[in-house]
C-alpha cells in the first residue's frame, strides 16, 4: 500500500491510499492516522478511490482511525470507495459508522 497526506484548508488532512488495504497495510494505516492526528490534524478525509481491495483488517484499521480522530476532537470520513469497499461496508453494517462521501475534498464541507 502507498499513501500520501495533504493538508487542506480548515485543518483537514486528506490521506490518499492506493493498493490493497489488508492485514499487512492495516498497521501502516494506524501509524499514518496516529501521526497525522499527533501533528494537529484530527479531521481526516480518507480517499479510497485507488484502493483495489479491503479486508476485515483494513476495515478494522479504518474503525481504529475513526476512534483515534474522535478522541482528539475530530472525525474520520471516507471518500470515493469502489464497489468492493462499499460491499464490505454493507455486509458488515459499517456504512452507518463510516459514511461514504463523493470525494475527499468535500467530505468535511458540511461540517
Amino acid at each position: 500500500m502507498e499513501f500520501t497526506v495533504k493538508e487542506m484548508d480548515g485543518g483537514v488532512a486528506v490521506v490518499r491510499l492506493s493498493g490493497m488495504l489488508n492485514m499487512v497495510a492495516a498497521s501502516l494505516l494506524r501509524v499514518v492516522v496516529g501521526s497525522t492526528v499527533a501533528e494537529g490534524h484530527p479531521k481526516i478525509a480518507m480517499d479510497l478511490s485507488e484502493i483495489d481491495f479491503i479486508d476485515s483488517s483494513g476495515l478494522g484499521a479504518l474503525i481504529g482511525g475513526l476512534k483515534t480522530t474522535r478522541q482528539a476532537g475530530g472525525d474520520l470520513r471516507i471518500a470515493a470507495p469502489n464497489d468492493q469497499v462499499r460491499l464490505v461496508l454493507q455486509l458488515t453494517n459499517m456504512e452507518r459508522v463510516l459514511t461514504a462521501y463523493e470525494d475527499a475534498e468535500t467530505a468535511f464541507s458540511n461540517g
